[in-house]
């Protein structure tokens, strides 16, 4: 009963996720096409690398609370109240920080408009003190339907802001809007559908017991998130804010894939791990299933980007965005191989297994920062594709304790993704074909996404691949 209970509960809650991501990045993609074509790659850049000092703000005002509050077993209002208190001091602290240090960061870059575009958009790591909370505090109830509901109104208001500013001409500022009304709508609704309200219920001990599990994940988010977004500021200041721009747009198609199911996957699986922590075979064949099943989703999903890219930007963003094709079909082959990342480490922090999440960031942005500074003299293109080598390196990495901790070695997990990535090559150089058969921007690239889509699902088919039958299934008991 428990066990059926529970695979109820992550379904649900996997379909809230997924409904939340696909619903939010959806409306968040189509606005930013929209602003894209109403702005230049120039201005896009500038707010994408001011973007970056509010997320790495964000890493440490979140401080690692909310993945400790929902991996730890039993939680009061004290333990909520407790992890809102710091991190709402930890973005006072900050705000005060990236307040005074705008104007060097203008000069840096050259960019004195960074100056009120900051200072503005570091408000919003208030807003993010609260929401982390909210967000943990629906996680341990696995409500994600409250989530979904707030962030599809938080994008919608905050998209329709951003558009109507940049039709009366406010450029980049219509852009950081955005970004500050979608936090601020976010903070709001969570707070009237009560998922959870701060309070100054503060507890030192329980802040204490928070922090020293949540440092390790602090620490490890601040290592994935500088990195992740060294490559912006990297390319902000050797190249431009236009070539950032470029790199910024290419990044954001195979992202949305990427950051829709595995962070629908790393929000739900966590809190399920975790409550089945003590017995290790049950998150084993938990964790194959979610890398098995994401796998079988993501790798079509990038292999059609890498074969539509061109027709794809064509259509969507004008022809001044081409150079970002080349980053785009890099980047998917990059972001392929998240599914084993995300469910690796999420079983490694369900366990409560921290500290060795942190010392497998270490060493993959160790090898990582690396291969940046050897790429770096090649240009752009090459620090991309570096990128990519190291993604799939670094699924080895981050399936390596798994081996001891579930029994579930990388070969075992390769092996398990292997059809998948075998079809999905098949798919690619079929999709990628049809352009060379019709001509027409908009039939090319509506033609080939019926293509891919008809001989995947078709040889999964007569293949039995196991991910597609058990994707009908869970469907059809869905709906039943």
């Amino acid at each position: 009963m428990y066990q059926e209970n529970m695979k109820e509960r992550v379904l649900s809650g996997l379909f809230w996720k997924v409904m939340e991501n696909g619903g939010t990045q959806g409306i968040q993609f189509l606005v930013s096409v929209l602003l894209a074509r109403l702005l230049t790659p120039s201005e896009s850049g500038e707010v994408m690398l001011i973007m970056i000092f509010i997320t790495i703000g964000n890493v440490f005002v979140q401080s690692g609370f909310n993945t400790s509050l929902i991996q730890k077993q039993e939680v009061d209002e004290r333990d909520y109240s407790s992890a809102f208190c710091v991190s709402f001091l930890i973005a006072f602290v900050l705000y005060v920080i990236l307040f005074f240090s705008a104007p060097a960061i203008g000069d840096f870059y050259g960019q004195p408009v960074f100056v009120p575009v900051l200072r503005i958009l570091s408000l919003t790591l208030f807003f993010g003190a609260v929401v982390s909370v909210q967000s943990a505090s629906v996680s341990r109830n696995m409500e994600f339907r409250k989530l979904c509901m707030a962030s599809l109104f938080a994008a919608a208001g905050s998209g329709i802001i951003g558009v109507l500013m940049a039709l009366e001409g406010f450029g980049l500022w219509s852009l950081a809007m955005q970004q500050f009304f979608y936090s601020f709508f976010l903070m709001i609704v969570l707070h009237v559908l009560k998922t959870w309200k701060p309070s100054l219920k503060f507890s030192f001990q329980k802040a204490k017991d928070l922090f020293s599990y949540g440092w390790k994940i602090l620490m490890s988010g601040l290592i994935d998130t500088v990195f992740t977004n060294v490559y912006g500021l990297v390319i902000g200041k050797l190249y431009n804010s236009a070539m950032m721009g470029q790199y910024s747009r290419g990044n954001q198609f195979p992202a949305l894939i990427a950051n829709n199911l595995g962070a629908a996957i790393q929000s739900v699986m966590l809190p399920a791990f975790s409550a089945c922590q003590d017995d290790r075979e049950r998150v084993k064949n938990m964790v194959r299933r979610s890398i098995v099943t994401s796998s079988y989703l993501v790798f079509p999903m990038m292999a059609g980007l890498i074969a539509i890219a061109e027709p794809m930007v064509k259509l969507l963003l004008t022809d001044q965005y081409l150079p970002c094709v080349p980053m785009l079909r890099l980047l998917c082959i990059a972001y392929a191989t998240w599914p084993l990342h995300v469910a690796n480490l999420q079983a490694i922090n369900a366990l409560g297994r921290s500290e060795i999440f942190l010392k497998l960031e270490i060493i993959k942005k160790a090898v990582s920062v690396a291969a940046l500074i050897i790429s770096i003299p090649f240009g752009i293109y090459t620090m991309v594709a570096l990128r990519a080598v190291t993604d799939f390196i670094c699924t080895f990495i981050n399936a390596y304790p798994n081996k001891k901790l579930l029994n579930y070695s990388f070969l075992q997990q390769w092996r398990d993704v292997f059809p998948s990535l075998i079809l999905s090559a098949l798919m690619c150089a079929l999709v990628y074909s049809v352009q060379f058969l019709v001509k027409g921007t908009l039939l090319t690239l509506t033609l080939q996404i019926i293509t891919g889509v008809l001989f995947y699902a078709g040889l999964s088919w007569l293949f039995r691949i196991e991910s597609f039958f058990y994707l009908c299934r869970t469907v059809k008991n869905m709906r039943g």
